[in-house]
């Protein structure tokens, strides 16, 4: 990925859901004005959810997903409509493709019931006028042809008004600094880090900061002293990688405010008082309990593995507890939270602002504590509330 590239995390996802033979992918063709799902008459077709990056206009960068049918049938069946369900999780904006000729069905309704109670606006689409008259009863209705083309511009307008009064404020770090302010990013390159890159954290706090006029330094650990005494201007942060946590507390003066790329983006896109309050639960942790070790991404693990190796070694020796962990990776979220006694969860670069808050909301719902990599170990490292000098009004509660 590029820096002028917009990461499927921070585009807009616009899931596109109906039964089976509603013409839910010959939609989502006609609408990007591309083949971008696979159209046939035989019934499910799609059997797992397809994700594609891409521009539409008006909207611009965006996800679209295109899911499987949720009237699909047998045990196989049954599983591709819980995946279905679950895109709602990570969907901005649903749309609800419905023959015109049968209407609004049963599986149409408990749908829209699910999407009506995750807040998410919602635009129904009556698909096949050409060979059935419906009548729409809302602004949000619309009545098209992926056939003939026939109203698919007038329903990528009406899309694309669902999207208006979004929040476009959110900003990594870029509205705690000024013009011309420096900014130190310091990037630990080991066995874990990705040959020839950074990681995307890294990538969008670098792009955040020069794109409001900032300046950006990236250096490593063991040149993070030379770098900052070489600096003839104070820089107004640094912000590291959460593995260099303790090893960077002690190298930048008190003076200069110091936080992570995690603890950032907890802020960025989830709930970051959440995840201080939550972090408490480490110290209350006895021995035979589980923890959640929960990450927005699949990768190939290496032998010293931030989730499955260093917080698990970092926990046990903090604690001095015999504790289990439990790991989800991806799109998998464990849906039974209340046999772990707390969950650390990353970042979540990878996944969208409505998909790391649903992850927040389910914790917080079974009244289990949840924080994040870099709050758990500026908090282990007992260094957590000078991290949190970005945010003085969480930084208070401590």
């Amino acid at each position: 990925m590029s820096l002028n590239d917009t990461p499927s995390a921070d585009r807009l996802h616009i899931a596109f859901f109906g039964r089976r033979n509603a013409g839910k992918s010959s939609v989502v063709n006609a609408v990007t004005g591309q083949q971008l799902a696979i159209v046939s008459d035989v019934l499910g077709t799609t059997t797992d959810p397809v994700l594609k990056a891409m521009e539409l206009l008006p909207l611009g960068p965006v996800v679209i997903i295109d899911t499987p049918g949720i009237d699909d049938e047998g045990e196989l069946g049954a599983l591709r409509v819980k995946k279905s369900y679950q895109m709602l999780n990570k969907t901005d904006i649903a749309v609800l493709v419905v023959d015109a000729a049968l209407g609004i069905t049963k599986e149409d309704k408990a749908l829209l019931e699910k999407i009506k109670q995750k807040n998410i606006p919602c635009v129904t689409v009556y698909n096949k006028s050409d060979l059935a008259e419906t009548e729409t009863t809302s602004a949000n209705e619309i009545c098209v042809s992926a056939k003939t083309g026939e109203n698919i511009y007038q329903l990528k307008e009406l899309i694309a008004a669902q999207a208006k009064g979004g929040d476009n404020t959110r900003h990594i770090v870029s509205d705690m600094l000024e013009p011309n302010d420096i900014v130190v990013l310091v990037v630990p390159i080991d066995s874990a880090a990705p040959k020839g890159r950074l990681i995307l954290p890294q990538q969008q706090t670098i792009r955040d900061i020069i794109d409001h006029g900032a300046v950006s330094i990236v250096t490593q650990p063991s040149e993070l002293e030379m770098t900052l005494s070489a600096l003839s201007k104070k820089p107004k942060m640094v912000i590291t990688d959460s593995q260099a946590f303790a090893q960077v507390s002690k190298l930048v003066p008190q003076d200069i405010t110091l936080t992570s790329f995690s603890i950032l983006f907890a802020n960025y896109k989830g709930d970051l008082r959440l995840a201080v309050s939550g972090v408490t639960a480490l110290g209350r942790l006895e021995d035979g309990d589980t923890v959640l070790m929960a990450e927005g991404c699949t990768h190939h693990r290496q032998c010293d593995d931030i989730g499955t190796v260093k917080i698990p070694r970092l926990i046990k020796r903090f604690t001095g507890r015999d504790i289990d962990f439990v790991w989800n990776s991806g799109t998998e979220f464990d849906e039974d939270l209340k046999k772990y006694k707390m969950i650390i969860h990353c970042g979540g670069c990878m996944l969208n602002e409505r998909e790391m808050k649903y992850r927040l909301k389910c914790a917080e719902d079974e009244g289990v504590p949840i924080t994040n990599y870099g709050t758990a170990i500026a908090y282990m490292n007992g260094i957590l509330k000078r991290s949190l000098a970005p945010f003085p009004e969480i930084q208070s509660l401590l």
